[in-house]
Order: structure tokens, then sequence, then C-alpha cells
């Protein structure tokens, strides 16, 4: 099988790489680093292309920048991919505010260059897009919550249950990286459902591993281990610490991926995260590194949120799970924090 995967050096793309890679399958991973010129040094994923050239012979590597469309339509039309991984993306609200043309033109135009040359020149091809829970704007802000001792929570109504795709995308607040990722959204949706594409969404929650590049500006739980691990101190804007994120492990998001492979449906959309068993608020992730892990996390507080921020999000994977039986969560919060605490650790004693 011929995998394209964008954005292959980060997060989700380096797993898909890596997992499609290691079973024998052709994989061409797109990435320029755009990260590094979003977010400096930390954010360079240099060394995740040099694993992958060199762990996996059938992995092969292009820096090509894919806003530009006639280079997007040549590689598709050449490689003939059987299933496209749509991962390349900016992901930050406060960058995307700096400069609204390259979030736009790097999260919606690049996703239409993709479609178009799928729909013209490999039609058949699986296309499966890493979308956004922030699609839905600030609309989880206006559920009913309530305030508990170390976060917030849904009432009774969706306590334990979660978002699921029913939530309006109208009349709210996305920020500007939630608008660009909401154009490319609808985009996957009409490739699918006008042309008969079979293109997939997934709304992620927090994706993350210890491939995680998190920083400031895009990451929570992977910057504030490495703030835990370094001694470097972790801001928390607003809502006493106590907004809630649920976490996926990027193993868990490419079996999702895999399973939508196998028996694809045309322009469908799924809420991907962790659920309701791997949520977790910032106080709380803060007490486990205490406790579990021995870290202290220094931390400031400044009481203004940042625009759009999701006080409390878990997500409701009945829809997939109910259209893919075979899916479940492999990893555990604990497996999660586990894993990347060690990374962090060894990450620190390699640069002492």
């Amino acid at each position: 099988m011929r995998v394209i995967v964008t954005g292959s050096c980060g997060l989700i793309g380096s797993e898909a790489s890596a997992f499609y890679a290691s079973k024998g399958n052709d994989v061409l991973g797109i990435d320029n680093n755009m990260r590094k010129y979003f977010f400096g040094n930390d954010g360079d994923t240099s060394r995740m292309k040099d694993y992958l050239t060199c762990s996996f012979s059938s992995y092969q590597h292009g820096s090509w920048d894919l806003r530009e469309r006639n280079s997007v339509s040549a590689c598709l039309r050449d490689y003939q991919p059987e299933f496209i991984i749509h991962t390349a993306a900016q992901p930050s609200h406060d960058w995307a505010a700096s400069e609204p043309f390259t979030d736009f033109e790097v999260n919606a135009v690049v996703t239409l260059n993709l479609l178009e040359a799928v729909r013209r020149f490999c039609p058949n091809a699986i296309f499966a897009f890493l979308s956004t829970n922030k699609v839905y704007g600030d609309w989880p802000n206006h559920l009913a919550l309530e305030e508990l001792p170390t976060r917030f929570e849904y009432d009774h109504s969706l306590r334990g249950k979660g978002i699921d795709e029913t939530l309006s995308i109208d009349s709210c607040l996305h920020s500007l990286f939630g608008a660009s990722k909401t154009c490319a959204d609808i985009y996957c949706q009409e490739y699918g459902k006008y042309f008969g594409l079979k293109t997939g969404v997934f709304r992620g929650g927090c994706l993350t591993g210890q491939n995680h590049f998190g920083v400031k500006l895009h990451g929570y739980l992977s910057y504030l281990i490495n703030c835990a691990v370094s001694g470097e101190k972790y801001v928390i804007y607003g809502y006493k610490g106590k907004q809630v994120r649920d976490q996926i492990h990027s193993s868990d998001v490419i079996q999702a991926l895999e399973s939508f492979r196998a028996n694809p449906r045309a322009g469908e959309v799924y809420n991907i995260g962790g659920g309701y068993e791997n949520s977790i608020s910032i106080l709380e992730t803060i007490a486990i590194l205490k406790e579990k892990f021995g870290y202290t996390v220094k931390t400031d507080y400044v009481d203004q949120p940042r625009r759009g921020d999701h006080i409390c999000y878990y997500t409701n994977l009945g829809k997939f799970k109910k259209d893919y039986p075979e899916f479940s969560l492999r990893m555990s919060l604990d497996k999660i924090l586990e894993e990347m605490v060690k990374a962090r650790d060894n990450d620190l004693r390699k640069a002492a």
C-alpha cells in the first residue's frame, strides 16, 4: 500500500509514518518543519525526520510546501497514494492571531489543495483528516458546568459522557485557528458528500504521547511535564487551573485511522479523544506529578483565560465505537503519564 502522511514529523504524523512503514508499506512523509517557524527551536522536528529516514527503508521524505498547489497536484498524480493521512497544521490559537493569512493558508488552503488533487488524480484514495475539537468554538463553555474541588465538570446530563458530534459549530467564538480548521473540516466533509470521496474527519481532543513536542503555545500536557522535569515555571491561565481536557495517545489515534481505512465512509465526522476515563485538569495533573513521580511544578497564575479556551472538554466516542466496534483505547491516562515522564527524564539525562 502507498501511504502519504502530511506533517509526518509531528506527533500524529510520525506515529502514522512509523506504523505503516513498519508493516512494509511505502510511506511518503511530507513535512517542511514549519513547526520550527511557528514555535522556534523548541518546535523543531528535524530529529524526527532523521529517526524516520534512518529507521524505515520504506519511508521517504519530502519537504515540499503544501501551499504550492502545483507541487501537491504533481505529488499525488505521480505517487498515486491509496491512503492519505493529513495531519499538517498550524495548531496554536495565539500564533494564528499573529499571522492570520499564514494560519489560513496552512490549515485551510493546504487541505483544499490536497482534496482537489485527490479528486483529480486518485479519487479512490482514502483521506483521513485530523481536525480539532476547536471547531465547536466556545460552545462547550455554555453547557451547564459544576465547579468541583479540583476540576470543572458537566452537570449530570453530560457527566461521564462528554461532547458528541451534534454540538453546534455556529454562533460562537472559535479563535482564528479554530476558524481555519473549521473551514478545512467542512471542505473534507463536502468532498466526501458532494464528490463521493472517501474522506473522514477526526475532531481530536488533546492528542499526546512521548513524541509530542509540547511548547508554551501548544500541547499543554507535554509542556507541563517538560516544565515539571526541567524546573521551568508553568503559567496557568484562568479558571483556577480547573480546566479539563481528555488525553488520547497517538498510537490510539492511529488505531482509529486504521479502522477507518479498512472500512471508509464518505464525508463522515468523528470526535476522537480519551473520553471521560482519560480526562484530567491542570490541578490534577500537577498533583499526580508530585504524588506519583516526585516532581513539584513551579507555577504562576494569570487570572485571565485565553480567549475561547475550553473550561471543560472531553470526548464522547460513542459514534466512532458504534461504526467501528473493534476500536478501544489501549493507553490509559496512567500509562500516558508514565511514558511521557520517563521520556522527558531520559531527555534530561542525555542533555546533562
